[in-house]
């Protein structure tokens, strides 16, 4: 069995460094203020991108990977004698899922396996580790699939966003209602759902927000099989200290907690916090 080839997109958050270190390759979804492109490689290059966010007057635009971007990948891996798995953002927020595919088509290599995570952010990243897990196990590219494919449905990343400021920029809420709801500390709170963001609610201040997310939690049983992940943007000391609650109101031994980074961040803005976890079937 050949060695496998896994790649994903700057979606999943994965660093740079975090990327050598399980073997992957990363292809980058592009975020430009103007024609200014931002990086999204260290969490360094996720701080600057939020300070930016927040002294533009109008929301970066974001752009699939273009195919050539893949038929480089792919390419590279038929010399190697690779096998390829592409694990995709959730093809309901993006194109980068048709991108990989086009890319596929010109290639022509047909040892290529595309699978549309139908996450992003941490819920994407869990995927990209189980697939790591198993390559390194020795199973196959087709098993490694069929396993992302059977659980990606029954995957939760749901959070509470600190302000509507975002929504207002892009066009989500009418100008003006952000001063107002900011003002009442309403704390919008939204879901990955069926691969689109949808909203769950909106609280009255951080707390009660976090309340929504634990009966997210709370209203279904936990497959113990993935682990349960919390995120954040910007301010990683509010993270850690949601990352602490979530530990102790669960009485988890581990949790880990991971940066979202500009590609789901120009959404939901800074001061987000995020819970992932997996459904039992």
């Amino acid at each position: 069995m050949g060695r496998i080839r896994i790649i994903t997109d700057t979606a999943s958050d994965i660093t740079r460094q975090q990327a050598k270190e399980m073997g992957i390759e990363m292809v980058p979804i592009s975020i430009l203020f103007g024609t200014d492109e931002m990086p999204m490689e260290t969490e360094e290059d996720f701080q600057n991108f939020f300070e930016r966010l927040y002294s533009e007057k109008s929301l970066p635009s974001t752009s699939q990977p273009s195919p050539e971007l893949y038929v480089s990948q792919y390419e590279e891996a038929r010399e190697k004698d690779e096998d390829v798995l592409v694990l995709t953002l959730s093809g309901g927020l993006s194109g980068t899922v048709n991108a990989a595919r086009l890319a596929q088509d010109v290639s022509g290599y047909d040892r290529v396996t595309v699978v549309d995570t139908r996450q992003a952010i941490i819920t994407q990243r869990m995927l990209v580790e189980r697939a790591v897990k198993r390559r390194d196990e020795g199973r196959s590219v087709e098993e490694i699939a069929q396993e992302i494919i059977e659980v990606r449905d029954r995957m939760v990343v749901c959070g509470v966003l600190d302000t509507l400021t975002c929504l207002r920029k892009g066009g989500r809420i009418p100008p003006g209602l952000d001063v107002v709801g900011n003002a009442l500390r309403l704390k919008p709170v939204i879901e990955l759902k069926d691969s689109v963001l949808v909203p769950l609610g909106v609280a009255r201040g951080m707390k009660k927000g976090r309340d929504f997310l634990y009966r997210e939690f709370e209203a279904a049983p936990i497959d113990t099989d993935w682990p349960i992940y919390t995120g954040y943007t910007y301010d990683r000391e509010e993270g850690e200290a949601f990352r602490q609650t979530v530990m102790e109101r669960y009485n988890l031994s581990e949790c880990q907690m991971y940066p979202v980074g500009g590609v789901i961040g120009t959404h939901v803005g800074k001061n987000c916090v995020a819970l992932a976890f997996v459904r039992k079937a």
